[in-house]
């Protein structure tokens, strides 16, 4: 109990770090680096599963995944950009703090049910492709989006 406890806590400060990060950076420019740096800094937490208490089933894996992709939809819909003085910048949604706590409280519910059933370890491990799921999928549309702005934008800008 106490690590579900203390990883739930964890989640939520992490949450609300993300909150106050997302705020700051809609006051500067969108780069390409900003946004594909997120999931390939977040994809070194794959060596949890070097470690057998976080190896998962396949079908977990993909179950923990398709999950990450569908709560990503949530972000994808709230995360616009915008172009000014030639430069995009992602607009901050009124929604983007609700969607976090949402997610957070779907993640704790989802946990106490799971973590009946499967190991810490193995909850820690889904929840991990669970959110790795959900950023590279939020991050991947993103980059497309942003790209095909960066295309309306006159040459001039991108040197």
């Amino acid at each position: 109990m106490f690590w579900i406890i203390s990883s739930t806590i964890l989640f939520a400060t992490m949450a609300v770090f993300m909150i106050f990060v997302r705020l700051k950076a809609a006051k500067k420019p969108v780069s390409v680096k900003k946004i594909i740096l997120p999931p390939i800094m977040m994809s070194t937490g794959m060596f949890m599963f070097i470690f057998p208490v976080f190896q998962v089933e396949w079908l977990q894996v993909g179950e923990a995944l398709l999950v990450g992709i569908l709560c990503s939809i949530f972000l994808i819909k709230t995360s616009k950009f915008e172009i000014r003085d030639k430069d995009i910048y992602l607009i901050p949604s009124r929604a983007f703090p609700f969607i976090l706590f949402g997610l957070l409280l779907f993640r704790l519910v989802v946990k106490l049910i799971l973590g009946s059933y499967i190991s810490f370890g193995e909850t820690s491990g889904m929840f991990f492709l669970l959110a790795l799921g959900m950023i590279v999928t939020w991050r991947v549309t993103m980059l497309y989006q942003f790209l095909q702005l960066k295309k309306t934008i006159p040459e001039e800008k991108h040197a």
